[in-house]
């Protein structure tokens, strides 16, 4: 195996818990159609169940990035792989509302590390020409967890008929739940397969393997500039103080700090979490019916995926800066139109329509017959009078199949180009930036506590989401992520620097000052 291939290979296996972080996103939006209706969730319980390990992970974002300065970044990510197959375990097997949350918060410690141990190893492993590539890479491994998840998911729901005795409405979100099992161990075995970081084995005073390290991947020659640089960089830092918290606010950072939380905050306060965890829920909301949404998902994880490989192959050529503006642009526009067509939305049912009902309580809706509701919200909440939020939650899907007068092709464009924006700009690019901007003493825990807020506003989202669709409907909720992108996007044009082509150490030297 030659150097750049071997590279790829590490590269690509410390990345793979990106593709966890996904399985787990995707797999949750199938789930929350049984398991809602199995616990009898309220809006807030199934949005607590749906954030509940972001919420988690934001702590150990914070925590993580230090933590891998003092025990390594390898052992870091071993013991989260280990945490992600312990995570799957107790999900699948939850017999509460509240185990099924506990599991999924020691899930969100895992992923939540993960997040920010990947990028920091890959940018320490790589050169100034391939890092952008290679931070990337964690980016696409999160698009193929939700292409998986979803494709799971797909075929967990196809499966799942009347006629089956192997799968059924109370078991199958165990199974969606479970097989994520099988990718954590493969993952927990790669690690130990990977060298530990040559940089954090310089901070450790380890010059000797580090230095190893460092031709092993590179070459001699490579190997050998690397390892000048890092010196250089590790003396510069010989006689500074022991790092603090409040460090990262001394004025020669203050500027790095304010672009990182900016696009940090951006990337989540927009709604990508939200459509991906809730994809089948927003796409039944279309009235395209459950088993339409189910392979909508698959689709919108495919785009995701496609213009990821897009990120890649541009990300080293065009640079950071002009791919997070196009793509924060595309964003904007496409959630607007996503606010736009749900706002002309109408719905009715007729007595055929209820007819063709599979459920039993389905005569209840009688009384709401001919009907019209303008409004998503009016309409939601008579169904919810007339059967019940249980019985409700259950079929709503079926419901708003027959009921439903909208553009659904309008939304769908809306939704697969806010997808496609995200995953060639804010996705990735985000990450990639994170690696960069900081001195290598500081960038374990300025990732951390910038990873801390995007996970934070992560789960705030989720965890309202439920709330604003049932309370401000469909059209305002996307007109307001629709109006942040906007806002985003003229903040990203005064702030985001462009990094392309340094090396970690020539931009220490140029943005740390």
């Amino acid at each position: 195996m030659n150097n750049k291939t071997y590279t790829i290979f590490i590269s690509f296996i410390v990345a793979l818990g990106g593709f966890l972080f996904g399985f787990d996103a995707g797999i949750i939006s199938g789930v929350m159609s049984f398991a809602g209706p199995e616990f009898n969730l309220n809006e807030i319980q199934s949005g607590w169940v749906v954030s509940a390990p972001s919420f988690a992970a934001m702590f150990a974002m914070l925590f993580s990035g230090r933590l891998s300065d003092l025990y390594g970044r390898k052992k870091m990510l071993i013991f989260v792989a280990f945490l992600y197959a312990i995570s799957a375990v107790l999900s699948a097997l939850a017999e509460s509302y509240e185990m099924l949350y506990i599991a999924r918060i020691i899930g969100g410690i895992a992923f939540g590390a993960a997040l920010v141990l990947a990028p920091i190893y890959i940018a320490e492993i790589s050169t100034a020409e391939n890092r952008g590539k290679l931070v990337s890479l964690q980016q696409l491994n999160i698009v193929f967890g939700f292409f998986a998840a979803f494709l799971s998911n797909y075929f967990f729901n196809k499966y799942n008929t009347s006629e089956s005795t192997f799968l059924t409405d109370e078991n199958v979100w165990r199974w969606m739940l479970g097989v994520e099992f099988i990718p954590a161990i493969f993952y927990f075995i790669l690690l130990f397969f990977v060298p530990k970081s040559p940089r954090w084995l310089y901070l450790n005073k380890n010059y000797l393997d580090a230095k190893k390290v460092l031709i092993k991947i590179h070459g001699n020659e490579r190997g050998e500039t690397e390892n000048s640089a890092i010196e250089k960089s590790i003396q510069a830092e010989k006689n500074k103080e022991l790092l603090k918290l409040i460090d990262l606010f001394k004025p020669s950072l203050r500027f790095i700090l304010g672009v990182g939380l900016v696009v940090g905050v951006l990337q989540q306060i927009t709604g990508i979490n939200a459509v991906y965890f809730y994809a089948t829920s927003i796409f039944e909301q279309t009235g395209i019916g459950t088993d339409a949404a189910f392979s909508s998902g698959v689709l919108l994880s495919s785009i995701s995926v496609i213009f990821t490989f897009v990120a890649i192959y541009l990300i080293d050529r065009m640079g950071r800066r002009p791919l997070l503006l196009f793509g924060t642009a595309g964003i904007a526009i496409s959630l607007l139109l996503c606010g736009y067509g749900f706002n002309q939305a109408t719905y009715q049912l007729s007595t055929e329509n209820i007819n063709q009902l599979e459920f039993s309580e389905s005569q209840q809706l009688l009384p709401l017959v001919d009907k019209v509701y303008e409004s998503d919200i009016a309409f939601k909440n008579e169904l919810k009078q007339a059967l019940g939020n249980r019985v409700y939650s259950k079929n709503d899907g079926a419901i708003l199949e027959v009921a439903t007068s909208i553009n659904a092709t309008l939304i769908l464009i809306g939704i697969l180009g806010f997808i496609a924006c995200f995953a060639f700009s804010l996705g990735p690019v985000m990450w990639v930036l994170l690696s960069e901007l900081y001195p290598l003493k500081y960038r374990g825990l300025a990732i951390g506590v910038i990873a801390f807020v995007n996970s934070l506003i992560s789960s705030l989202v989720q965890l309202v989401f439920p709330w604003e669709l049932s309370t401000l409907g469909n059209a305002l909720t996307f007109f307001i992520f629709g109006v942040i992108a906007l806002i985003g996007f003229f903040f990203m044009i005064r702030l985001v620097p462009e990094t392309k082509g340094k090396s970690l150490e020539e931009l220490e030297k140029e943005l740390a000052r």
